[in-house]
C-alpha cells in the first residue's frame, strides 16, 4: 500500500474516531478530492470500515502486547489498529509489508522511538499470533468484544431478543452489504435496467422487498451510466417498503415529515406517477438542497421541499390536508452499522430515551393533519422497540381515532409475510434476516 494512501487513512479514521465524524460522508468527500484510483478505493474503503467495525476487537488484541500505563498519540494507536486489522481479516498484503509501511510512517509522523515501539508491537503480533476471546468468562462482555458492539448495547438487545439473535445481529453488522438500487419507472423498466447493467459487466438480481428495486453483487453501481444518467438512485431494500407500503396514489397530496436527503420522497413520487404533490421538510436547511438535487437528477417536479420542524408543521398546514403522511423519524440509526459503523460507539441509552420523545411528539404533531380514512407510515432505521413498537402503542393509546391498518401485513412482500419481525404495533426487520439494514415500519389508518 502507497505510504500516501496510508497516511489518508490514518487522518480519516482520527477524524471519525475524534470528531464522531460520519464515515460514510468523510470517506466519499476524500476519495473524490484526493482524486483516488479505482484500485485503492477497495483497499481503503475496507481497511478504513473494517477497522471502524472491529475497534473494540482489535483493542482487545492490541492490549494484550502493551502496557496499560503505556501513553500513546491517537494516531500510533490508529497505525497499529489498522495494521492488525489487515494482518489478522485481510489478506491482500502480506504481513511483513504491512509491517514495513507500518514503521515508514511512524518514522514520518514520530521519532525513531516511535517507529521501534511499533515495529515491536506487530513483529509480535506477526510471531504469536492474537490472544483468544475465549479467555473472557463474562458471555455478554465476550459477545460484545467478539463483535465490536458497546457492552451496553449487547446486554440492552440480549434482554428483548434473547442471546441467539443479538449474537446473530452483531455478527450481521459485521459483513458487508450488497448495494441495492431503485430504478425510475418512468424512465426505464426494471427488466431493461438489468440487461443494461448485465451488460456493463454488473452481477444483479432482483429484489423480493420492492418492484423497483435490483441487488448490485458485483460492481460498483456509480460508475454505471444508469445511475450517472438519474435512471437508478441507490436505496436500502427495507427503506423501499416505505415507498410501497405508503400506498400513495396519483393526485395525491403527501407530506414527508422527516425527509432529507430525500430517497423516500422521490420513491414517493414515482410511485405517483409525477401527479399530486409531496411536500417534503427537514429541520436543517442545508439537506433541503439534497432531496432538490435528488428529484431534479430523477426528474421529478411533484416534491415541494421546505425547511421546516416537523414538530411544528400545524403552524404550516390545516387539519386534515393530507391523504397520505409519512414520519421517517429520526432515530438512533442502530439498524445501519454495516454502512455506518461509528454509530454503536456514538450512541448511549440516554439518547434512545430522548429520540422516543422526539418521535412521539412528531407524530402527535402530525396526526391531526391527515384526512379521515388517510394512511400515515411510521418507520425508522433501528432495532430498539422503545423507538418503535413502543411509540406506536403510546400513540395509539393517545389517540384512539387511528388504528394499525390491518391490510398492511397482507400488502407486505411474500417474503416478509411470515417474518420473526411481525408485531400487532408493525414489523422490525432484523439486519441478520434479509441481508438488509434493521428497519421497522407499520402502516397507521385514521378512522375519525
Amino acid at each position: 500500500m502507497k505510504y500516501l494512501l496510508r497516511n489518508t487513512i490514518i487522518d480519516l479514521l482520527l477524524r471519525i474516531d475524534q470528531d464522531s465524524g460520519y464515515s460514510h460522508l468523510l470517506l466519499n468527500h476524500e476519495m473524490k478530492s484526493k482524486n483516488i484510483s479505482s484500485k485503492d478505493e477497495g483497499l481503503l474503503t475496507e481497511v478504513v470500515y473494517g477497522t471502524i467495525q472491529r475497534k473494540m476487537t482489535l483493542d482487545f488484541y492490541l492490549n494484550h502486547f502493551i502496557n496499560e500505563k503505556k501513553k500513546m498519540e491517537p494516531w500510533v494507536r490508529m497505525l497499529l489498529r489498522m495494521s492488525i486489522y489487515q494482518m489478522v481479516y485481510l489478506d491482500k498484503v502480506p504481513d511483513h509489508a504491512i509491517i514495513h509501511e507500518a514503521v515508514e510512517i511512524a518514522k514520518q509522523r514520530g521519532h525513531k522511538g516511535i517507529s521501534s515501539f511499533v515495529n515491536a508491537i506487530l513483529r509480535n503480533v506477526q510471531r504469536n499470533g492474537v490472544p483468544d476471546t475465549a479467555s473472557i468468562k463474562d458471555p455478554v462482555e465476550r459477545l460484545s468484544v467478539e463483535t465490536s458492539h458497546p457492552k451496553w448495547l449487547v446486554d440492552r438487545w440480549i434482554k428483548v431478543y434473547g442471546y441467539d439473535t443479538t449474537k446473530e445481529m452483531c455478527m450481521e453488522n459485521l459483513k458487508h452489504k450488497a448495494i441495492s438500487v431503485r430504478v425510475q419507472p418512468m424512465r426505464i423498466t426494471r427488466e431493461d435496467a438489468i440487461n443494461q447493467l448485465t451488460i456493463e459487466g454488473f452481477e444483479v438480481s432482483k429484489s423480493a422487498f420492492s418492484e423497483q428495486g435490483i441487488l448490485i453483487e458485483k460492481g460498483n453501481i456509480i460508475k454505471s451510466t444508469l445511475f450517472t444518467d438519474g435512471l437508478l438512485t441507490i436505496q436500502d431494500q427495507s427503506s423501499m417498503l416505505v415507498g410501497e407500503m405508503l400506498d400513495a396514489k396519483p393526485g395525491d397530496t403527501v407530506l414527508d415529515a422527516c425527509s432529507a436527503p430525500g430517497g423516500k420522497a422521490t420513491h414517493i413520487a414515482e410511485k405517483m406517477n409525477n401527479q399530486g404533490i409531496v411536500h417534503a421538510h427537514d429541520l436543517h436547511k442545508k439537506k433541503i438542497n439534497l432531496i432538490k438535487e435528488k428529484a431534479e437528477q430523477l426528474q421529478l417536479s411533484i416534491i415541494d421541499a421546505e425547511a421546516h420542524d416537523a414538530r411544528k408543521l400545524q403552524e404550516r398546514y390545516d387539519a386534515e390536508t393530507f391523504d397520505r403522511i409519512l414520519v421517517d423519524a429520526p432515530c438512533s440509526g442502530l439498524g445501519v452499522m454495516r454502512g455506518k459503523p461509528d454509530i454503536k460507539y456514538n450512541k448511549q441509552k440516554e439518547d434512545i430515551e430522548r429520540l422516543a420523545v422526539i418521535q412521539t411528539d412528531i407524530l402527535a404533531t402530525v396526526a391531526p393533519l391527515l384526512k379521515k380514512d388517510g394512511l400515515l407510515v411510521y418507520s425508522t432505521c433501528t432495532v430498539d422497540p422503545a423507538e418503535n413498537e413502543e411509540v406506536v402503542k403510546e400513540f395509539l393509546t393517545k389517540y384512539t381515532n387511528y388504528e394499525v391498518d390491518a391490510s398492511f401485513f397482507d400488502e407486505l412482500p411474500n417474503v416478509l409475510k411470515e417474518s420473526e419481525g411481525i408485531s400487532p404495533y408493525g414489523l422490525q426487520i432484523f439486519p441478520q434476516t434479509y441481508h438488509t439494514d434493521g428497519f421497522f415500519l407499520v402502516r397507521l389508518k385514521r378512522i375519525s
